[in-house]
């Protein structure tokens, strides 16, 4: 195990670093999903963890609960793409399917 071994263990350990500096900044990203005319809002993180939720008032109807919960689950599906299209894992090639 000579110079060879150690070289390869430096580099395991710089991905490694690397890897966990992409995670947390995963982590910190925030995304925001919108519903049509912008009534419902969701924020999430770049790991896809939802962190808020934004209803605008005008869209509560209590006889139309069906309607607000259409625009918020529309809202989570905009994030969610936008979270799998704003992450920059395309760019890693082969390693982007890992996650």
């Amino acid at each position: 195990m000579g110079s060879g071994y150690s070289k390869m263990k430096k580099q395991q350990k710089a991905m490694q670093a690397q890897m966990e500096s992409m995670q947390k900044a995963l982590e910190e990203k925030e995304i925001v999903g919108v519903s049509e005319g912008e009534l419902v809002k969701v924020t999430v993180t770049g790991t896809k963890s939802i962190k808020k939720i934004t209803i605008n008032p005008e869209c509560v109807d209590k006889d139309d609960v069906e309607g607000l919960e259409d625009l918020i689950l529309s809202a989570m599906k905009d994030a969610e793409e936008k979270a799998g299209s704003d992450t920059g894992m395309g760019d890693m090639g082969p390693m982007g399917n890992l996650f």
